[in-house]
Formats: C-alpha cells, sequence, structure tokens
C-alpha cells in the first residue's frame, strides 16, 4: 500500500499562499466498490461495502470514500453481490491444469469458483509434491489442492489386482500415504465402488486413513455403493463413518446421493446416521451437486467388478475375447434396471460419436438388438461416458438443506457439471424453488468448504484474508450448458481475482494465471 498526502493551496490572505494538508490517501492495487458484499461469517446479511486488495490480500472493507482509500484499479460492483470465491471440493480438473491451452481452468472461473480440489475418488497421484511443482511450473488459473488416491496407491504397489494386500504390501501403502501428507496432500481419497478400490476391505481402508490421520488429513470417500450394487447406500454410508471412527480422521462422503429406483427415499435414513454421528462428536460432511443424472462410464455403471481388473486394456481384451457368462449379463441386466433402464441412460462422450446424444434405448431400437447387447458392444468399443438420470429430487433436496452438505461439480466431460453446478444450483434452488437462502447459497459454495478443510484465510471476504473474491451479478448468473451442449461457460460472473490477479473482468478472460497449489503442510 501506498501512502500519500495531498496539498491544497488557500485563499491569499497575506501576500503568501499558505498550504493545508488534506486527509492522508492510501492508494492501494485493486477496489471492487459499491457492491452488495456477503463475508462468509455465520449469520451474515449481504451489507453494501467497498473491497481493497492489495498485493494477494485483502486489506480493506468498508466506506473507502470515507477512508480516504483509492485504487489503481477500480471495479464496479454496484447492482452485484460480492462475496470470497467458490471452492468446490470435488473436480476432475487434472488434465486441463496439466495441459497448455486449458489450464487457466475457464469453466471453474465463470462459475465463480477459484479454487478447486483433485485427486477424487481415489484417482489422487501417489507423487503428490512431484505432482504439485509441476502444477506450480504449467501455471494455473485457479487455486488446487490435491489429494492423495487410494486407487492409485494399490495400482502403484499391487498392480491393481482384485485381492487383499499382503502386510508388507500394506505397510507399503502406508509410507506412500505419509509421504503425500508431508508433501502437503489434503487426505486420502477412495473410489471404493470403482476398481481397484472395491477391491479392499474395510480393514485395509481403515490402515491408510490412520496413516493420513496423522498428519490431520481427510478421509474422502466415493462410497462402496450408492445405491444397491452390493452392500446398498445406508451400509456404506455406516463404513464410511466407521472408518473415520477408527482411524481417528475426519470423514467427508463425495457427491452425497440416493442413487437408483431401489434406494430413493433412503436419503433420512442417511442423514439420521450421519447425525447420529455428528451428535457423538464425530467430523463427517459431505458435497454435493445439483442435477438428476450422475456422470460415470458405462462400465462402471453396468458391468460386475470383477471384469474390470487390471488396467483398460487388460479389461477390453477380456471383454472382446471371452464370452459372458449367462450371471454375467444378468448382472448386467440388474444393474441397468437399478439405475432406471435404458431410457434414462444418454451417452454424453464415445468414440463412436454417432451415439453421442442417444440414450442407450434410442441406440438398441435402432439397431433392432436388446439393450444389455447393445451396451456390451458399446463398452467393448472403448471408453463411453454416460450420463445417468438416476436421482429422485426430494432425496436432492433433503441433501441440500443440511448444514454439513457443501456445494460441489464431480465435473467430468460429457455432463454440464463441469461447466455448470454452481449457477445451476443458485439459479433451481435459489430463485425458483427457494430452497435455499442467496446467503445460504453463498455460504455452502464457499466458507463452509474452507471451513471443513481449514482452507486458512480464504471463503471469507475479511481483512487479512487472501484476495479470492467474485463479483457477481445475480441477474445474468445462470448455466449456459445442458447435457446437448455441455461445455458452454457459464455467464453472470462480472468480476473474478484470484490470489490478487484480476482473472476476469467485466466478464471476459483476461489471461491471468493468478491459482496456487494449496499444500497442507502438516508435516512435522
Amino acid at each position: 500500500m501506498k501512502i500519500r498526502t495531498a496539498l491544497a493551496c488557500c485563499t491569499l490572505i497575506t501576500g503568501a499562499c499558505s498550504q493545508e494538508s488534506v486527509p492522508t490517501v492510501t492508494e492501494i492495487d485493486l477496489l471492487i466498490r459499491g457492491g452488495m458484499v456477503y463475508s462468509g461469517q455465520a449469520d451474515a446479511k449481504l451489507t453494501r461495502n467497498d473491497v481493497g486488495i492489495d498485493g494477494d490480500r485483502i486489506v480493506f472493507v468498508g466506506e473507502a470514500i470515507e477512508s480516504n482509500i483509492v485504487g489503481k484499479t477500480t471495479l464496479d460492483a454496484s447492482g452485484s453481490v460480492v462475496s470470497a470465491g467458490f471452492i468446490d471440493p470435488h473436480t476432475h480438473s487434472e488434465a486441463e491444469l496439466l495441459s497448455r491451452d486449458k489450464n487457466a481452468n475457464l469453466n471453474y472461473l465463470f462459475q465463480g469458483v477459484t479454487t478447486v480440489f483433485i485427486g477424487n475418488d481415489g484417482g489422487g497421484r501417489v507423487d503428490v509434491g512431484g505432482f504439485a511443482s509441476v502444477l506450480s511450473a504449467n501455471g494455473i488459473g485457479t487455486n488446487t489442492a490435491v489429494y492423495v488416491g487410494h486407487g492409485a496407491l494399490r495400482r502403484e504397489v499391487m498392480a491393481g489386482e482384485e485381492r487383499v494386500p499382503s502386510d508388507e504390501e500394506l505397510v507399503q501403502m502406508s509410507e506412500l500415504v505419509r509421504d503425500a501428507m508431508r508433501a502437503g496432500a489434503l487426505g486420502l481419497s477412495t473410489g471404493l465402488f470403482y476398481a481397484p478400490g472395491s477391491y479392499s476391505d474395510t480393514a485395509e481402508v481403515i490402515a491408510l486413513a490412520a496413516a493420513a490421520a496423522e498428519f490431520d488429513g481427510i478421509y474422502d470417500s466415493h462410497l462402496r455403493d450408492e445405491s444397491n450394487y452390493n452392500i446398498g447406500v445406508v451400509a456404506a454410508v455406516e463404513e464410511a463413518i466407521e472408518i473415520g471412527k477408527a482411524a481417528g480422521i475426519a470423514v467427508h462422503i463425495a457427491h452425497i446421493k440416493a442413487l437408483g429406483v431401489d434406494v430413493w427415499d433412503q436419503s433420512d435414513a442417511i442423514i439420521k446416521i450421519i447425525e447420529t454421528a455428528r451428535a457423538a462428536g464425530q467430523a463427517v460432511t459431505a458435497d454435493q451437486y445439483p442435477w438428476r443424472a450422475s456422470g460415470t462410464h458405462m462400465r462402471n455403471a453396468l458391468l460386475p467388478k470383477h471384469l474390470l481388473e487390471g488396467t483398460q486394456g487388460d479389461y477390453l481384451e477380456r471383454l472382446r475375447n471371452t464370452r459372458l457368462s449367462t450371471d454375467e449379463r444378468a448382472a448386467v441386466a440388474e444393474n441397468l434396471r437399478r439405475r432406471g433402464g435404458p431410457e434414462t441412460l444418454l451417452v454424453v462422450v464415445a468414440e463412436d460419436e454417432s451415439i453421442v446424444g442417444l440414450t442407450l434405448a434410442e441406440i438398441a431400437a435402432a439397431r433392432e438388438a436388446p439393450p444389455v447387447e447393445t451396451a456390451l458392444d458399446i463398452i467393448r468399443r472403448g471408453s463411453t461416458r454416460v450420463a445417468s438420470f438416476n436421482m429422485k429430487p426430494q432425496d436432492i433436496e433433503a441433501f441440500m438443506v443440511k448444514d454439513w452438505v457443501m456445494t460441489s461439480s464431480d465435473g467430468t466431460d460429457g455432463h454440464p457439471r463441469k461447466y455448470a453446478s454452481f449457477p445451476q444450483k443458485y439459479r433451481q434452488y435459489v430463485r425458483q424453488q427457494k430452497l435455499l437462502s442467496l446467503e445460504e447459497f453463498l455460504f455452502k459454495s464457499s466458507a463452509l468448504t474452507a471451513d471443513t478443510f481449514d482452507l486458512s484465510e480464504r471463503g471469507r471476504i475479511d481483512v487479512g484474508n487472501f484476495a479470492d473474491v467474485i463479483v457477481i451479478d445475480l441477474e445474468s448468473f445462470a448455466p449456459s450448458a445442458d447435457f446437448k451442449n455441455w461445455d458452454s461457460l457459464s455467464t453472470g460472473i462480472r468480476h473474478a481475482i484470484v490470489n490478487g490477479q484480476l482473472a476476469i473482468r467485466d466478464q471476459i478472460y483476461t489471461g491471468a494465471l493468478g491459482g496456487r497449489v494449496l499444500l497442507k503442510n502438516t508435516a512435522p
């Protein structure tokens, strides 16, 4: 900050010009004027204020004119809301952040997201320190925090095999977790529904989570079952809580849901289990994306897990050269039924572009083939992603209003959640349904996530905090993406600042890469 004193010449009285000092003026890098500010503090309401930024910090909140604050750059926020940048605890942004052309992470910045988490669902890299260095050297548009992944650990040590680890292998994986935590990982992520995480038992996960707990990490889990594929969603929630209690670690449930017709209306039972654990003093939270459709690979939605052992090349060769048994085909048919049938699976990404935008039912009808045979043929041809319309609105709403559920995207190619989750939640659940107030939406998208994951000095508009700040035009804050045009940037973010760098100005990207890798650094 620069402080300067202005001098004014007064009326001539004695033949000489006397000078009178006027109040000291403080010059800062950036001043956001005239917005309705949401501080993020408990029970905060919108308050008309100016926000000043110098370097990478918020240095002023108040009335700039009265305080003699001026900015080298001034942004108009009149008629808009000023908030801390949103924090998305579940993304799959690794490829974009590592690229040379998408590393600005614009699909998130234009939703108001200034911080993303990656490495979820058990996929986080083992070498967290090396990965963080690569990201920093590449330049990134959003802050990024990183998990070490259970699936990656199993592939590193056990080659993804379907078995329990030996004692020696479990020790080796535990040491890799400790190394990752020393390097700054948020914690351990698991994808217990997916191979190879699905091959683990609870005791294995407890041991690895306990290693992360030594460094005050988080246990983040895609549950073993979000439907009734194996143990059922209620039992899977209980397993996550058991892991957290036994390992002495905070539990975070990824993209909480009741997936499929057989488990609709089980949200009440799930909520009761979680709130009972919380009442007993256990740290349990969850995130949620605001869509009825989940997104996954068709193989993960339909195939029995034992068919996915090994690498992608391994299981594709197995599927192409081995005829499935009667029981295996019956399992595929059952998995299709529990998701609501072939009409509910929309192909969104496929090597065969002619089937993109069609449901499995439509593809099967065009081929005059049974849906199961059609699905298997599609899977054999390579990676295919689907949007699976499998959730009941009442369950979505029951989770959303809970004070321990925050906003996320789980953004993947082919699904509009990657480009539009935060504005979608605002439009549908704040403006249309009025399920949440504006302040609740903002809190669940920023401060709640910062508090849950101990992101010190982020998530609130407060003097001394890092300057991750967004200015939202609520009238135009809306999703542009849908299931036909999934990669269209959202609208309504007038300005976005990341660590004091102006990334979006007047709804146009500036070219700035102000993001940082946020390392936990809890190692002794």
